[in-house]
């Protein structure tokens, strides 16, 4: 896989698995691996131990990476978990594409910025 559907700072929600229904903002996203990672979403505990003197160790929570097909983008404008289309417009005055991502909802089109 080695295109994603989501950017970083995209709202999402996840539609698939034990934290279906959560909502959070994409911090990380690895095309090579087809995954992302979700603010709040797929939290695991994860040992530590401390590396240098006085540095605490312990149990520390942390999200953990999910796959992309597993979440959908949240339309800006109509709030609903969406698809995503492309358009590409041409600028009048530079005459340069410019190649947006759109909801795909009926009566909405709300760019994604």
């Amino acid at each position: 896989m080695s295109k994603v559907h989501v950017k970083s700072g995209d709202e999402v929600i996840v539609i698939n698995g034990k934290n279906r229904g959560k909502k959070g903002k994409v911090l990380e996203v690895s095309p090579t691996e087809g995954k992302v990672i979700v603010e709040g979403v797929n939290m695991v505990t994860k040992h530590v131990k401390p590396r240098q003197m006085g540095e605490p160790g312990g149990l520390i929570k942390a999200e953990s990476a999910l796959y992309a097909d597993k979440v959908q983008l949240i339309c800006p404008k109509c709030g609903k978990a969406t698809r995503v289309g492309h358009v590409v417009e041409i600028d009048e005055k530079t005459g340069k594409k410019k190649k947006y991502r759109v909801c795909k909802k009926e009566n909405c089109g709300a760019k994604f910025e």
